[in-house]
């Protein structure tokens, strides 16, 4: 008897028309052989793959497990970019300590970032055209955002040191009137430069000065920040510095090739004097000769010094075209020279004597000025 036998009704037991033509994909019954195939294959693939030992149990959920450490990977490669991005955001404590996690991945992303990583760590490099000045540090700086500002501080000295090179004294004068605050990056810039030196001429200069008598009057063309004058006056030297400007304490504002405010004079004719009125006994012109005009400064020296005065010069090593044509150049101004020191992997000393000489015509000068070139102005490359 039919579960639903109805009177009236009837059910057909054979498929309608509409069934048996129905487009419907049938599933295909899989055998307990098939099955067994599919497995042993794709073991066979895991274990190709070397994933899995060819001993092992494997299933293809394992195979989803590998992927979680590679996401963390994924996670922390991105992490450590984000390092190398400028933005404010801070991504260390304000103790300053770094995140375990981001350091690891940065040691583990490679020699990039790692030298990212440890530029961060150790002190301000010293003297190089490359390398970064120090800076007045900001609270709410992240590391990498101090070294960013510090790599922007050494260009910008790099930029005034060549403009300075490659200028008259004059133009140098007017620059940094209209901002002083240049006077001050440029020197703050060579401070920094010059403590990856095997030594800094202006300390040789102080060890031996401090050996002279005293009273000696010393004059500092080019002083930058005075450091010889602040050095030596407690050792009862007396030492007059010139720059470009005026700290308002130990330096004289004067344009060095031009004329120093200083007694002095030159031969007015073809006799052979040392001049007169003169009070300095050494002229010091430590890296200091940087204008296109800068035999103007020798000139200077050989007018503001003693009969017999001493010129010292400390100029860098790479600025010479030949070091024999630099001192026919001084010689013709009027110094004979008594010793020469090089020494020093980075800078060359000279040591002249004034000698007396005739007057220089207009003539003469030019070409003396036209040998200029003799020191090569410092040029840096761009980036």
């Amino acid at each position: 008897m039919a579960l639903f036998d109805v009177p009236g009704w009837t059910v057909p037991t054979e498929p309608t028309p509409a069934q048996a033509g129905s487009k419907k994909r049938k599933r295909r019954q899989h055998s307990p052989d098939d099955i067994q195939s599919a497995q042993a294959n794709l073991d066979k693939l895991v274990r190709m793959l070397g994933h899995v030992p060819p001993d092992s149990d494997s299933r293809p959920l394992k195979k989803k497990k590998k992927k979680k450490p590679r996401a963390e990977v994924s996670q922390g490669t991105l992490e450590s970019r984000k390092v190398e991005v400028p933005t404010p955001v801070v991504f260390t404590p304000k103790d300053g300590t770094a995140r375990p996690k981001t350091k690891a991945n940065r040691q583990h992303k490679g020699s990039k970032n790692s030298k990212s990583s440890s530029t961060e760590k150790l002190d301000p490099p010293g003297l190089s055209s490359e390398l970064p000045l120090p800076v007045q540090e900001k609270p709410g700086l992240t590391p990498l955002q101090k070294h960013m500002k510090q790599n922007l501080g050494g260009a910008h000295f790099r930029l005034i040191n060549e403009k300075l090179y490659k200028s008259h004294s004059a133009e140098a004068i007017e620059m940094m009137k209209k901002d002083p605050k240049v006077f001050r990056d440029y020197h703050d810039g060579f401070r920094h430069q010059v403590q990856s030196w095997p030594s800094n001429p202006v300390s040789h200069y102080i060890d031996e000065f401090s050996r002279h008598p005293p009273k000696t009057v010393i004059a500092d063309l080019g002083c930058g920040d005075a450091a010889l004058a602040k050095a030596l006056h407690p050792k009862n030297l007396n030492v007059l510095s010139f720059d470009l400007l005026s700290d308002g304490t130990f330096v004289v504002e004067a344009d060095i090739c031009s004329r120093l405010p200083l007694p002095g004079s030159e031969p007015l004719s073809v006799e052979r004097t040392e001049g007169e009125g003169q009070i300095v006994d050494v002229v010091v012109c430590a890296l200091s000769l940087m204008s296109t005009n800068w035999p103007g400064c020798i000139r200077e020296a050989w007018r503001i010094l003693r009969p017999g005065g001493e010129l010292r010069i400390a100029e860098v090593v790479s600025r010479f075209t030949a070091a024999e044509d630099f001192v026919s150049l001084v010689r013709d101004v009027g110094f004979k020279l008594k010793k020469k020191d090089d020494r020093n992997t980075h800078f060359t000393l000279f040591q002249f004597k004034k000698v007396a000489r005739a007057t220089i015509l207009d003539q003469e000068w030019s070409a003396l000025l036209s040998r200029g070139g003799v020191l090569k102005p410092c040029e840096y490359k761009r980036r």
